[in-house]
């Protein structure tokens, strides 16, 4: 390969935003909180004074399951009235994504008191999840959950609050109900696979130009970029792990399928066998040696 053409190959390069180790770098830096404000701003549909004073809370929380072993990565902030709020984004299926976002929620919550403290000191916690895949059964890119009450819709509390966006589902435009959701345009920039489909977005407000202009810099890091590319690599991994577990446990269920069928078969042709012989007047034991089967399991078969 010429310089030429490796030269234009790396001019095209651009690091995903989609992958959390630059996620995090994009909005995990304090020194850039514009880029966390107005995200957070779109997703939550709230104006940026709202998020003035906001802090990154470098704690993360402590990850206790076998599927956190995946080493998801986010970005903790807490606004200056004491709302904290923690945002993932995760391009590896998880069977498990509601209960875990609810475990990490609550511990989000709980943590905020310290022993001799009243309620009073519990602020509230917004969870959001940015999610690569097809997660939930609506024909919406961003869905919101609060506690209601099921008949009246009567809110019981505004103390959590719990946000999904699917990328795959704005990718495709399949869930995009609402084309004045602010948050479309951070999602598509996020989503993208090119850097030509960044650049368009960059032109829809500056604080996302500001993210590409930050991209392409990072991109031509070479640290950074061994980074980036050892944790895609990292990805591939995993998939590549999960889809041959799902593929052996599909043939597994395939096989034991077959076995129990075949066994299934069995049982009911001697069962039948039983009863012929029976009807001959033959002797349970006699018909016991004939067919293999124990003198009882012949007694049993009505």
């Amino acid at each position: 390969m010429s310089k030429h053409t490796k030269a234009a190959q790396d001019s095209d390069f651009i690091m995903l935003p989609v992958v959390d180790f630059v996620f995090k770098l994009l909005f995990g830096d304090i020194k850039h909180k514009e880029r966390l404000i107005s995200l957070l701003s779109a997703i939550l549909r709230l104006p940026e004074k709202e998020f003035e004073g906001i802090e990154i809370i470098n704690t993360e929380l402590p990850r206790m399951f076998e599927e956190d072993k995946k080493g998801i990565l986010d970005i903790r902030a807490r606004f200056s009235g004491g709302k904290q709020v923690d945002i993932e984004i995760q391009v590896l299926p998880s069977v498990f994504m509601a209960e875990r976002t609810l475990y990490y929620l609550g511990k989000m919550y709980t943590t905020q008191v310290k022993e001799g403290e009243t309620f009073h000191a519990l602020k509230k916690c917004i969870a959001i999840n940015i999610v690569d895949y097809e997660f939930l059964p609506v024909r919406k890119m961003h869905t919101v959950y609060h506690l209601n009450e099921d008949e009246t819709g009567h809110r019981l509390t505004d103390a959590v609050e719990v946000h999904f966006c699917e990328l795959k589902k704005v990718r495709e435009g399949t869930g995009i109900t609402d084309m004045n959701d602010p948050s479309i345009d951070w999602m598509r920039f996020i989503g993208a696979r090119t850097k030509g489909e960044m650049e368009i977005m960059a032109e829809t407000n500056e604080t996302i130009r500001d993210a590409f202009n930050y991209l392409q810099v990072i991109s031509n890091d070479e640290q950074k970029r061994l980074e980036y590319e050892s944790r895609q690599l990292w990805l591939m991994d995993q998939r590549t792990r999960e889809k041959v577990a799902r593929d052996e446990g599909m043939k597994e269920g395939i096989d034991k399928g077959i076995e129990k069928g075949i066994e299934k078969g069995a049982l009911q042709a001697k069962t039948g066998i039983v009863k012929n012989l029976r009807s001959m007047g033959m002797k349970a034991c006699d018909i016991a040696r004939v067919t293999g089967l124990t003198q009882e399991e012949v007694e049993n078969i009505k």
